[in-house]
């Protein structure tokens, strides 16, 4: 397994204030700026529509039936259109229905591991290192990412998709980000894996009735 640094938002914060020069500073700064850079851009994207609250009520139950939340799952319903109806070499379509792979094959294998007892606070990275042990899988990653900048990097698309690759594993197993005392979720990073920060995660402790 890649080696593991564990984090919190604040303190990486600081670090890249600071000036702090280590490896794991850096990573934190940059991936600080891919995750500002992207959120502003997901906000100049964002579609706001009505429904009628019987179609609300139906489509949340829908949504619920399929593990996701509605903002997930109106996703899917829109992004499965544009690859029904697209030409079939359409680029568009093509990383999109490479993207449904990845996220389904990810979400079928965290399933399969939490059922296995398998479940851990890095939880995330370990279901995707065992992902990456697929062929297809690999594959199928690669065309998700989408198009490359100048240096043949896909930053952008990289720090997207795994963000919803780690939040559809944290859905799927009933889990939750672990927080430190201090009530911060907590986070850590890694160096020569495909994920760079991940949500450590933890599994809400069940209630138990009284004697």
């Amino acid at each position: 397994m890649a080696e593991i640094t564990k984090i919190t938002k604040d303190k990486a914060n600081k670090a890249a204030k600071a000036g702090k020069a280590g490896n794991a500073d850096k990573d934190a700064k940059t991936a600080g700026g891919r995750a500002r850079r992207l959120e502003k851009i997901e906000k100049a994207s964002t579609v706001t529509f009505m429904l009628e609250l019987p179609v609300r009520k139906f489509m949340d139950a829908q949504a619920k039936a399929a593990g996701m939340n509605m903002t997930h799952y109106m996703q899917k319903l829109v992004e499965t259109h544009v690859i029904a109806t697209a030409p079939a070499d359409d680029a568009l379509a093509l990383r999109l229905a490479a993207k449904r792979h990845v996220i389904d094959h990810t979400v079928a294998l965290a399933t399969k591991m939490d059922a296995e007892g398998k479940f851990n606070e890095n939880f995330i990275l370990t279901v995707v290192e065992e992902a990456q042990k697929d062929a297809e899988f690999k594959a199928q990653y690669e065309i998700a990412l989408g198009e490359k900048d100048a240096d043949g990097k896909a930053n952008r698309g990289r720090a997207s998709l795994n963000q919803q690759i780690g939040r559809m594993i944290k859905k799927s197993v009933g889990a939750r980000g672990k927080r430190n005392p201090q009530g911060r979720v907590m986070r850590a990073q890694v160096q020569d894996a495909v994920i760079a920060t991940y949500t450590l995660l933890e599994k809400p402790v069940a209630a138990t009735a009284e004697a």
